[in-house]
């Protein structure tokens, strides 16, 4: 995997040596993983979103939980 170079101020490289050495991680490993919780947690923010919407809309609502009610897809919580 090739490399390049990010520019960050200088206390944001400090958070980010702490949280390496925390977890024992190498800087790349650090901002890999802090990559990708931004990454899901905007995702997250936009399911939010959307089911918002969604269930602003009393008939869309119940069509959506009747749809998951009729599935034959266990999520196994049940």
């Amino acid at each position: 995997m090739g490399t390049t170079t990010i520019r960050v101020d200088s206390e944001t490289h400090t958070r980010l040596v702490q949280l390496s050495r925390e977890a024992g991680w190498s800087l790349v490993d650090t901002v890999r993983e802090a990559t990708e919780a931004l990454r899901r947690q905007r995702f997250a923010q936009q399911v939010r979103v959307e089911l918002g919407r969604l269930a602003a809309d009393e008939q869309s609502w119940a069509a959506y939980l009747a749809e998951g009610d009729s599935t034959s897809v266990s999520d196994g919580l049940g």
